[in-house]
């Protein structure tokens, strides 16, 4: 594999209770092989502080995860793709047809996994799912909807957080946790 083509390995399994969605690996997670590598990104910090990483932090023995749990956190039920597994030093670089070509793809991971809930990192990531599966454009006032979705792909339900990206100074770190916090309180179905 060519560092064009050098992506980070998607971390699934059997029987998760969350698959982890993001829109595509930085070339920054690649070069460190972890996802949310980037000390700026929001997700490790915010999923620490968040009531769903409980059991994973108190299995691990850590008061905060860091990105070389990544690995570690199928153990405790949390998985790990991207809609894209092209690596891009921002997400901006993909072409709008990458995200149509990825979603057969990430069907079939959820399929063949069936998690109990798939959550998105951003409407961006699961934007193009949504079109796929129901043929609708997924904008306007729909286009912003975070939280759980309409759509279930073989009794795996959608869930969307905002994207922990820095750059998505809509939401801010407290909000961000909040997010983590209302999915771990929707997914009752098992002990998170």
């Amino acid at each position: 594999m060519t560092d064009t083509e050098a992506t980070l390995p998607d971390l699934l399994a059997p029987d998760l209770d969350i698959l982890f969605v993001g829109i595509n690996p930085s070339r920054y997670s690649v070069e460190q092989g972890h996802y949310f590598a980037r000390k700026i990104n929001r997700f490790w910090p915010c999923f620490s502080k968040s009531r769903l990483s409980t059991k994973a932090r108190a299995g691990l023995g850590v008061d905060a995860l860091l990105p070389v749990h990544d690995t570690m956190l199928p153990a405790y039920g949390f998985g790990f793709t991207d809609l894209v597994k092209r690596a891009t030093a921002n997400a901006s670089e993909l072409a709008p047809a990458e995200f149509v070509e990825a979603v057969a793809a990430l069907k079939e991971k959820i399929e063949t996994f069936q998690p109990q809930i798939a959550c998105f990192h951003g409407v961006t990531a699961f934007r193009p799912l949504h079109e796929a599966l129901t043929g609708e454009k997924f904008a306007g006032k729909h286009g912003g909807r975070l939280g759980l979705q309409d759509l279930v792909i073989s009794g795996t339900k959608l869930f969307v957080v905002p994207n922990p990206s820095p750059a998505n100074s809509h939401f801010t770190p407290a909000e961000q946790t909040e997010w983590y916090d209302r999915l771990a309180d929707f997914s009752i179905t098992k002990d998170i």
